[in-house]
C-alpha cells in the first residue's frame, strides 16, 4: 500500500535529532524521500543510516541555519539530490540564546534567535519556493506554546516564535494562490530542548497540560507533521496547530 506522501520529497531541518528526527522518520515510514539537515554531522549520519536500513531514501547535509547565505545553496543541494522539493519543515533552532529576563535581553542575544528562528525560516521558505509553485507544497513551521503563554525567563525565544506564526499566516495569504499551504505546529513534547529547560529551571513538573504527560515527538507530534504535510490538508492555510496535550485550551480568547 502507497503512504499518504507516496514519492514526496521532503526537508527536514534540524532532522538529526530529537523531534526533527521523528518528522523525518515518520515522513519516510509513509512514502516520502527526505532530506536530513542539522548541524551535528554525526547525528545525520545516524539518522540517514537508520532510514536506508529500513529500505528508506534519505540524502544527509550539514548545515548550519545561522549561515543564512548557505541556505539557497543547501535547498539546491537537496533538490540535485532528491528531485523538486514538495514539504518543507522549518524545525531547527539555536536554543543557546532562548533564555533571558526583560530587562537583561541583549540585541545580540535577540538577534541570535531572530535569526536562527523567523530569518532562517523566511530564507528556507524563499528558497523552496520556486519547487513548490503550482505543485501543492506543504510548509510547516515550528513555534511554540511558549510564545503564547510567555513563560517568565523565555523572552527572546518567545519574541522569535510568535514571529513564526506571523510570517506563517502572512505566507498563508500571499502563496495560497500559489497551490502552496503554509501552516505553524506548536508542540509540548518529551525532546531534548524540553528537558534542558527542565533541569535548568531544577524541575521535573511537566506543565499544567490536562492530558497529563509530556508529547512524545514519534507518536504524538509527527503524525500530526504528517497530516499537515498530506494531501489530506490541502485545505488549511495559515493555521496554529496545538500538539500540546490541551495545554493552550484558552489560547484563542
Amino acid at each position: 500500500m502507497a503512504g499518504r506522501i507516496q514519492g514526496k520529497v521532503a526537508l527536514v531541518t534540524g532532522s538529526g535529532r530529537s523531534l526533527g528526527r521523528a518528522i523525518a522518520m515518520r515522513f519516510v515510514a509513509e512514502g516520502a524521500k527526505v532530506a536530513i539537515l542539522d548541524i551535528e554531522q554525526h547525528s545525520i549520519d545516524k539518522t540517514v543510516a537508520d532510514i536506508e536500513a529500513a529500505g528508506g531514501t534519505a540524502f544527509g547535509l550539514h548545515c548550519d541555519i545561522r549561515d543564512i547565505e548557505a541556505i539557497p545553496a543547501a535547498v539546491e543541494k537537496v533538490v540535485a539530490a532528491l528531485g523538486p522539493i514538495d514539504i518543507l519543515v522549518n524545525n531547527a533552532w539555536d536554543q543557546g540564546s532562548a533564555h533571558g529576563l526583560i530587562l537583561d535581553i541583549s540585541s545580540d542575544q535577540l538577534r541570535r534567535q531572530l535569526e536562527s528562528g523567523p530569518i532562517a525560516y523566511l530564507r528556507f521558505m524563499q528558497a523552496v519556493f520556486p519547487h513548490m509553485d503550482g505543485r501543492d507544497g506543504r510548509i510547516i513551521n515550528l513555534a511554540s506554546c511558549l510564545g503564547v503563554s510567555c513563560m517568565e525567563t523565555y523572552g527572546p525565544y518567545a519574541m522569535a516564535k510568535e514571529a513564526i506564526r506571523a510570517l506563517t499566516r502572512t505566507a498563508a495569504r500571499e502563496w495560497g494562490k500559489r497551490r502552496v499551504t503554509v501552516n505553524a505546529l506548536l508542540p509540548v513534547a518529551n525532546t531534548d530542548a524540553v528537558r534542558q529547560s527542565m533541569e535548568r529551571r531544577d524541575t521535573t513538573e511537566i506543565p499544567p497540560c490536562p492530558v497529563p504527560r509530556l508529547g512524545d515527538p514519534a507518536e504524538d507530534i509527527a503524525p500530526m507533521a504528517l497530516f499537515l504535510a498530506s494531501d489530506e490538508a490541502s485545505y488549511f492555510t495559515g493555521y496554529s496547530f496545538f500538539a500540546d496535550g490541551g495545554l493552550s485550551i484558552d489560547a484563542a480568547r
